[in-house]
């Protein structure tokens, strides 16, 4: 029997562009509010005994987002699917994966919990904030990299003097293959967190004089982290061209502001997150993580 692939509402233009790379059923479904704003999921097909996949991804309607996923997983296994495997791009919650003040939570394992209490067989997803999180999962996991698409596009590009920034120390390890892709030094700007998407760099190792900054990091969330970075690399006599790149383009307000402010050379997403043209800042190129996701499925199903 032919697999299903069935998307919430957060990215249908994701889930049919994989549906069409990976031969699989789109699969009819039902998702609306009630006047009280509860979210109401039905399955308008039998999926007794099929393999199924949910795609649905992390956007600004995060809570929404995985309600909607919860609904959809408990309604294909009270269906009896056979196998039911979620396919999220953008896992939401990841930063909060680990106690850093007395009274926080570990939001991030407890959203894996609640998505294989759901009857979830399998998740996939793209460059997790950290990879302590695939250990909050009790079912397979695969973190998919979108760092080779990134690479080839820069590699075309081919840019003189290019030095990889990262934001922050904790970022070392993804920026570190990052630039070594790209056969570029790495620097690395040291920041302090004052208060949650409040921070300031503190300082620079590495030498970005006469260089092209490039600033990588996985997500650009309100931008704070990316125009402060830009300003530190000028400030250290990096060329004003400046290029900036990240996997998951969440631009929450004020970022597109702040990035159009800013002048970028380019900013270099991929859509794993759906951008509105009200949040999508100047020029931004977007690059499609479908042939890798689909990729991800194909193992999935062998």
């Amino acid at each position: 029997m032919k697999p299903i692939l069935f998307s919430g509402s957060s990215h249908p233009a994701l889930a049919a562009e994989i549906a069409k790379r990976a031969n699989l059923g789109l699969g009819k479904i039902e998702i609306k509010e009630f006047a009280c704003r509860e979210i109401y999921v039905k399955i308008k097909e039998a999926v007794r005994g099929k393999v199924t996949f949910v795609l649905q991804t992390c956007t600004e309607m995060v809570n929404r987002d995985f309600m909607e996923t919860f609904l959809i997983l408990d309604a294909l296994k009270r269906h009896d699917a056979h196998e039911i495997h979620v396919v999220m791009p953008h896992f939401g919650y990841s930063r909060q994966d680990r106690i850093a003040e007395k009274g926080e939570t570990i939001s991030a394992k407890l959203m894996a919990s609640l998505l294989s209490s759901s009857g979830m067989d399998s998740f996939i997803t793209m460059d997790l904030h950290s990879p302590q999180i695939q250990g909050f999962f009790d079912v397979p996991i695969s973190s998919v990299r979108a760092r080779p698409l990134i690479v080839a596009y820069f590699k075309k590009k081919n840019i003189k003097e290019v030095v990889v920034v990262t934001t922050d120390s904790g970022g070392v390890k993804i920026a570190t293959s990052f630039a070594h892709d790209l056969n570029a030094p790495l620097v690395v700007l040291h920041k302090s967190r004052m208060r949650h998407n409040h921070s300031e760099v503190t300082h620079l190792v590495g030498n970005v004089k006469n260089k092209t900054a490039l600033i990588f990091d996985d997500m650009i969330d309100t931008a704070g982290s990316m125009v402060n970075a830009k300003e530190v690399v000028l400030k250290n006599g990096a060329n004003k061209g400046v290029y900036a790149a990240a996997t998951h383009a969440l631009f929450s307000a004020p970022a597109c502001m702040r990035l159009n402010k800013a002048g970028f050379k380019e900013i270099v997403v991929t859509d794993t997150i759906p951008l509105s043209p009200n949040r999508t800042p100047k020029n931004v190129k977007v690059i499609s993580v479908a042939p890798l996701l689909v990729s991800a499925i194909k193992q999935a199903l062998h």
